[in-house]
C-alpha cells in the first residue's frame, strides 16, 4: 500500500471515530464528518487503484 493510500485510510477511520466516540455533535458538523469521510474514503479507494496500477510490472519473456 502506498504512503498516500494510508493516510487516507487513517483520516478516514479517524474522521469516523470522532463521528461514531461523539454522539452528541451538532448537525452540521456531523455532516461535515460524513462528508469527509465519504471523500477521503473515495480517495483511499482511487489510491489503491492507482498504486496497483504502477506498481504492476510483469514479466514477459
Amino acid at each position: 500500500m502506498s504512503r498516500s493510500a494510508i493516510l487516507l485510510l487513517i483520516m478516514t477511520s479517524s474522521s469516523l471515530a470522532v463521528l461514531w466516540l461523539s454522539p452528541g455533535l451538532e448537525e452540521g458538523v456531523a455532516m461535515l464528518l460524513k462528508g469527509a469521510s465519504v471523500i477521503f474514503g473515495l480517495g483511499f479507494l482511487g489510491a489503491l487503484m492507482a498504486g496497483r496500477r504502477i506498481k504492476f510490472d510483469p514479466v514477459l519473456r
